[in-house]
């Protein structure tokens, strides 16, 4: 059986209270998905600091810059096939999850997946208001078991967006009609 992955926001949490929340999830492996893997708030999660932190707690820990997030504008042939985000943040990334540098960083990260029950992190603290949230798209997409933490003992099953739908060259939400605007809370996470 596969192991489920997790993501997880640090946000202002101490390191104790974020070993914590690993642990109720006995995850093994955090994969960094920052694109710069330090935070001038909240030191306790750079990088170097970080990785030392948590291997004193038998914790393994791997940055994939290939799946960092805050990405520009991607130069592509034609107009953004992702017009269901309407947040441009999240329509640039869903946009560079079309390149093969993303492909590359997610086969990492299933790799590791494999041998580890591993927790995505970046810094904000809500999956729906990060990119953690496509990542997890395309782990579902591919039939991965995803789930997100919370807070203590707020670990919540991850679903697909709304919008998500495996394409035959691997990608989620490329060359999507628009989705039935019906849903309310469907509508919403498309702005955030």
């Amino acid at each position: 059986m596969a192991n489920p992955f997790y993501t997880i926001g640090h946000s202002t949490r101490t390191i104790p209270e974020f070993v914590d929340l690993l642990r109720e999830a006995k995850v093994g492996l955090v994969v960094d998905v920052r694109t710069v893997p330090r935070s001038r708030t909240n030191p306790q999660f750079n990088r170097d600091v970080l990785s030392d932190n948590l291997a004193s707690y038998q914790i393994g820990y791997e940055h994939i810059a290939e799946l960092g997030g805050l990405r520009g504008k991607q130069r592509l042939a034609q107009p953004s096939p992702n017009t269901y985000w309407e947040n441009d943040s999240f329509r640039n990334y869903s946009d560079y999850a079309l390149t093969d540098k993303f492909h590359m960083g997610l086969a990492m990260l299933r790799e590791l997946g494999d041998a580890n029950v591993t927790a995505i992190m970046c810094a904000e603290a809500v999956w729906w208001r990060c990119h953690r949230r496509i990542i997890a798209d395309y782990l579902l997409a591919s039939g991965h078991a995803a789930f997100h933490i919370l807070g203590p003992g707020k670990i919540g099953p991850a679903s697909m967006t709304p919008a998500a739908r495996l394409t035959p060259d691997g990608n989620v939400y490329a060359d999507l009609p628009e989705p039935d605007p019906s849903s309310g809370a469907e509508a919403a996470s498309r702005h955030i």
